[in-house]
């Protein structure tokens, strides 16, 4: 791991950035900061406590943090995810056959449990433990990598639903599997494009999907406001276009992140590190909360954009990261 100090001036854009809306997200989750070997949890205790007396974020930001540039030799790559909406059933009824499950009691941390293969060919059947049933295979696989849903019941009314678990076998990338095929290309594979070569070929494309065999559970979230986001890793709901997803072991969860995305669309702001990813792996890999709903889900779709990220890192943490001078 490679590590450099950096000033306010080296981050482009920060002078115009929206300091309130990341000051704002970073509050939520500042007392439930999840400390790595990056740093300590007493680094963050007393700047949570006096968060309540901030009247100028920019400032707290600038004068409490040591922006910190974290590198595993790996390029920087920024994706994008989001809350989809999508109609489903409480029961299996008609078109409504693919399952969302309920997270098994059998299920430990870190022990690798059925593949995804094995489920969705039935050793979960006959359990109870279907918490909703979606009426497109594909968006039910896609819905285990974006984490949460907004579901508009077929019975009426809604239900929220987020991430409850994992079967802990490793994630493989379909995407990547389709441009090694040579099916894709690189700069054609998204989202999109992927849902569209599945539901064009429903027999591979279902061996496809069986491809990853990482597999998530859910449980429905009753406590949530319409108005909020899908909670996240950090049990907070993370926030439109200021909520990162990162790997916690480079990123401390709860940490502002500086990002400057290149690509089509540059994105220059501060966001604050609040959820995790299967496929986030790396000190300069990160994910991108769009929000909730179509539009969201497109920006989402077609993120795949090279950049930086900066870690905003209390004083004491940097100090001891950082090599001496």
């Amino acid at each position: 791991m490679k590590v450099k100090a950096l000033s306010y001036s080296e981050l482009a854009g920060w002078e115009t950035d929206n300091h309130a809306e990341a000051f704002a997200a970073f509050r939520k989750s500042c007392k439930k900061l999840r400390p790595n070997d990056v740093t300590k949890a007493e680094d963050w205790k007393d700047l949570c406590a006096i968060t309540k007396y901030v009247s100028s974020p920019k400032a707290f930001f600038e004068i409490f943090f040591q922006p910190v540039l974290i590198e595993d030799g790996k390029s920087a790559l920024f994706t994008g995810y989001y809350e989809p909406e999508i109609i489903a059933s409480r029961t299996r009824v008609g078109k409504f056959k693919y399952p969302l499950y309920k997270r098994p009691a059998e299920l430990k941390e870190g022990v690798p449990w059925k593949t995804r293969a094995e489920i969705e060919n039935g050793a979960l059947e006959g359990r109870g433990l279907e918490l909703a049933w979606l009426a497109d295979p594909v968006e039910n696989f896609f819905l285990h990598v974006q984490g949460s849903v907004r579901l508009k019941l077929n019975e009426g009314g809604s239900m929220r639903v987020g991430f409850a678990g994992k079967n802990h076998q490793t994630y493989r990338s379909v995407g990547k599997e389709l441009i090694r095929r040579g099916v894709l290309t690189s700069s054609n594979a998204s989202a999109g494009s992927i849902k569209a070569w599945v539901r064009n070929n429903p027999v591979e494309g279902r061996k496809l999907l069986q491809h990853n065999p990482s597999f998530v559970f859910f449980r429905e979230l009753t406590n949530l406001s319409p108005k909020d986001g899908p909670i996240g890793a950090m049990g907070v709901s993370v926030t439109d276009d200021r909520t990162l997803a990162v790997d916690p072991k480079y990123q401390p969860l709860g940490a502002p992140v500086w990002i400057n995305k290149l690509g089509a669309k540059p994105l220059h702001r501060l966001m604050i590190a609040q959820d995790v990813g299967s496929a986030i792996k790396g000190a300069q890999r990160a994910d991108i909360f769009y929000g909730t709903g179509a539009e969201a889900g497109r920006i989402a779709g077609t993120t795949k954009d090279p950049g930086r990220m900066i870690t905003l890192l209390p004083h004491a943490s940097a100090q001891r990261l950082l090599p001496e001078s």
